[in-house]
């Protein structure tokens, strides 16, 4: 059957069976050529899909990437019945299915859906992402890659001289065609990232290219593959989440009886944790106080057993019941006025990780020194490069988040290490290592009524850079 007379669904995927059965048969799993590739791919889905959830792959070939992921439940779908059967031979702890990608008959919903170098084999792109849309809870992820145009001679003269695998004609999508169909099959794309620089096996020139150099201009332009991570489209359910905000607090004692008469209610029910650090005045006895005097709250208060703002965050959260959590600081600079906002943006699915950003309105005079302004601004431009997300202001006090969402931060937080006193960035990073949505919100932010700031600037600021340093080479240069 000649190529140029493929008209129907059917044809096509009769010719592209019998082309992956063939490979299967006469073909090692890797050559030459994409030896390295394959093996780099792998490395990259190891640092996108946190291990020990339930992961599909379509179009699994193998199954040596879906394996990489380390899933608690694993399934690949694959039409050639050579390649699955290869598969299950490799990989007997994970399950495989013969089933065409535009006509998926799967009873179940996914943790992470894979789709690896299949897109730009697919028939109808579309039609396949519309198949996966059944599969997915507001959490999936679906993470896809395909091969850049650039290399398209390169392919199809590599698999003509037998150094990578014999290609079928492609569709050759840019990243702007796939993030369309993407939004026209209902999914919104979280980020992208270009992966791939250098395919010959040599170890530390290898490294050089595809950790470091592929990531900036003018190099990042000529990468082998695009990589996309999507979710499906938030839709108004009308739920009502319920709340628990928590308020650390050192020193802090002037401000407790305004954060009880400021705060609003929200959702189905809001409850107050409140987290005391170790104030030099009665600033825990003056919550005793206000909880006695404010019946009307569902409030708590705890004693912080460690040091640091992060700690007392980790304490009220671990203390929580509410499906969403949120942090005010207590010297309530950002107003506790402004909180239904945040409920509003998590609530409705626009966001997933709601980051409060100081630098937008103009602020009070003193409600932030210039130094402190002109650092922010420094880190919020490293950060929105690191993450592949804007984030604007990493260290304003107010973020908010799901506990299902900081639990799975949580699972995973050894791989960052204990080093952020302030808990920002334990939160941030988390966020993006578990490819969360994340959402600027500005708000304005106030002077001080009371107290005075507990960050030291320039203690707190050489621990940024390090932790800046930390986060390139586990988020970025990895």
């Amino acid at each position: 059957m000649m190529t140029s007379r493929i008209s129907t669904l059917a044809e096509h995927n009769a010719q592209r069976q019998k082309h992956w059965d063939e490979i299967a048969r006469t073909e090692s799993a890797e050559t030459f050529f994409n030896r390295e590739y394959h093996r780099r791919l792998r490395e990259i889905y190891r640092l996108l899909v946190s291990p020990e959830l339930a992961v599909l792959e379509i179009g699994c070939g193998r199954g040596d990437l879906l394996a990489s992921v380390a899933p608690f439940k694993g399934v690949g779908v694959d039409f050639s019945a050579e390649m699955l059967s290869q598969a299950r031979h490799r990989h007997p702890n994970l399950t495989f299915i013969q089933a065409d990608a535009h006509n998926l008959q799967l009873d179940r919903q996914f943790d992470v859906i894979i789709l690896s170098d299949l897109i730009n084999d697919a028939w109808d792109v579309q039609d396949l992402l519309e198949q996966v849309r059944p599969l997915c809870t507001a959490d999936t992820r679906i993470i896809l890659n395909f091969h850049s145009r650039v290399y398209q001679p390169a392919l199809g003269l590599a698999g003509a001289l037998r150094l990578a695998k014999r290609l079928l004609p492609q569709n050759w999508l840019t990243p702007e065609d796939t993030e369309n169909l993407l939004r026209l099959a209902g999914f919104e794309v979280i980020r992208r990232q270009k992966e791939i620089l250098f395919t010959l096996p040599i170890p530390l020139v290898r490294d050089l290219f595809n950790k470091i150099l592929v990531k900036v201009w003018p190099f990042s332009p000529f990468a082998w593959t695009n990589i996309f991570i999507a979710r499906l489209q938030p839709v108004e359910t009308g739920e009502k989440p319920s709340v628990s905000v928590i308020i650390p607090a050192r020193n802090e004692a002037g401000n407790i009886e305004a954060a009880f008469q400021r705060l609003p209610k929200m959702g189905r029910h809001t409850e107050i944790i409140f987290v005391e650090g170790h104030s030099k005045d009665n600033t825990y006895a003056a919550i005793e106080q206000a909880i006695q005097n404010h019946p009307e709250w569902d409030a708590k208060l705890f004693r912080q057993p460690g040091k640091g703002k992060a700690d007392a965050v980790r304490v009220g959260f671990d203390q929580a019941t509410g499906d969403i959590l949120m942090i005010l600081d207590a010297d309530l600079t950002v107003r506790p006025e402004e909180l239904p906002r945040f409920y509003a943006a998590l609530s409705s699915g626009k966001g997933e990780f709601i980051n409060g950003v100081r630098l937008i309105y103009p602020m009070q005079e003193q409600a932030m020194r210039f130094l402190n302004l002109l650092g922010n601004k420094f880190f919020s431009m490293a950060f929105s490069w690191l993450l592949g997300q804007s984030i604007k202001d990493t260290l304003c006090g107010t973020k908010v988040l799901r506990k299902r969402h900081y639990e799975r931060i949580v699972a995973n937080r050894a791989y960052f290490g204990e080093f952020d006193p302030f808990g920002d960035y334990d939160l941030i990073f988390g966020a993006a290592k578990q490819n969360l949505k994340i959402v600027d919100l500005p708000i304005r932010y106030q002077d001080r009524t009371y107290g005075t700031t507990n960050i030291d600037r320039w203690r707190h600021g050489l621990l940024l850079f390090r932790m800046v340093a930390i986060a390139a080479f586990r988020l970025k240069f990895i």
